[in-house]
């Protein structure tokens, strides 16, 4: 087994049956809680989704620093920014697809504009929201976000780096977009497990040089890792970086798998164009060029379906990541 002991994981973190499924929401339920014991100038504004987006516990221990905007996205990015203006460090809440979404030009213009501390909590990214289908399934968010001047993207893996990525949040400088998932999926991290904001951390390393490198984010770096003891059986070296802060990029950790493994693939619950696979590829392209395979939803808005179903259908399943480092392989030749 090639589990990097440095990033001091879960035991039995191959085994799906013996880890605890948690959905990476609920991290940031526990994460803005725990902000909020910390300083007093945290406030949590929702979009009347605040049992879904896991605000609720926040709204009951702190219900004087908590307000209800309602079915108005829009309105809310507008009034973080004002409350941020008076000194508070503002959350808001709600699906990915409204917010970001729906309220990109406020967050654009209000927020990033004005370099306002501001967090923006998008719950249900990705097609593993399931049944809710294409309109709820937000898979573009990354690419929206990233662009935006000013904003530092986050994508945890688990629920327990979801609640470190909130706290982080709450203390860092400027903007953040962290992104969650509906759908339980495996905690394979721990409370010991390194994460600051702007470094990956390599969580699968191999005895020797790397054949080919695995970037992923979000719970598919799961997902890579057991594509990773796959490969390993065949004899192929991998290294599997979890890239949970999508901008800023961890340019050294990128640049040194491409140098030592010669290929990477990409792996993310997004589109391909414009996602995290998009901003590796061109830190790449800019410094150091190799072949790149990306694992990712491509060009195709989501479909009504049972989440790991949906995660099979559209090519991200730990088979689809193994396939995708065979090319990678053979095309750096």
């Amino acid at each position: 087994m090639s589990i990097n002991s440095k990033a001091k994981l879960a035991e039995n973190i191959l085994e799906l049956d013996k880890l605890e499924q948690a959905p990476t929401r609920n991290g940031y339920g526990e994460g803005v809680v725990e902000a909020g014991e910390r300083n007093k100038n945290v406030v949590v504004l929702c979009a009347d989704l605040t049992e879904s987006t896991r605000s609720e516990g926040f709204a009951k221990k702190f219900p004087e620093r908590f307000i209800e905007i309602g079915v108005a996205e829009q309105n809310m990015a507008s009034v973080a920014s004002g409350l941020n203006a008076m000194g508070k460090i503002p959350f808001i809440s709600s699906y990915a697809m409204f917010s970001p979404g729906r309220n990109w030009e406020q967050i654009r213009t209000t927020i990033c504009y004005n370099e306002r501390h501001v967090v923006i909590a998008g719950a249900h990214a990705g097609v593993s929201v399931g049944p809710d289908g294409a309109t709820h399934q937000a898979i573009e968010d990354i690419a929206i976000t990233r662009v935006i001047a000013n904003m530092t993207v986050i994508v945890p893996c688990d629920a327990i780096e979801a609640r470190k990525a909130t706290a982080a949040a709450a203390e860092f400088a400027g903007p953040v977009y962290l992104r969650f998932a509906r759908e339980k999926t495996p905690v394979f991290t721990t409370a010991e497990t390194p994460f600051t904001i702007g470094q990956a951390e390599i969580f699968y390393e191999p005895d020797k040089k790397p054949d080919v490198a695995i970037v992923a984010c979000g719970p598919l770096v799961h997902n890579a890792l057991l594509a990773a003891a796959e490969l390993e059986k065949e004899g192929t070296a991998v290294r599997v970086i979890n890239n949970h802060t999508v901008k800023p990029l961890d340019e050294k950790t990128i640049l040194k798998a491409a140098k030592d493994a010669g290929c990477l693939v990409t792996v993310e619950e997004h589109q391909i164009n414009g996602g995290m696979g998009s901003a590796v590829a061109e830190v790449i392209a800019r410094n150091h060029p190799v072949p790149i395979e990306f694992v990712g939803v491509a060009n195709r808005f989501g479909e009504s379906g049972e989440p790991q179903e949906l995660i099979k259908h559209f090519g991200m399943a730990p088979e689809h990541i193994v396939a995708a480092a065979r090319r990678a392989i053979q095309r750096k030749g």
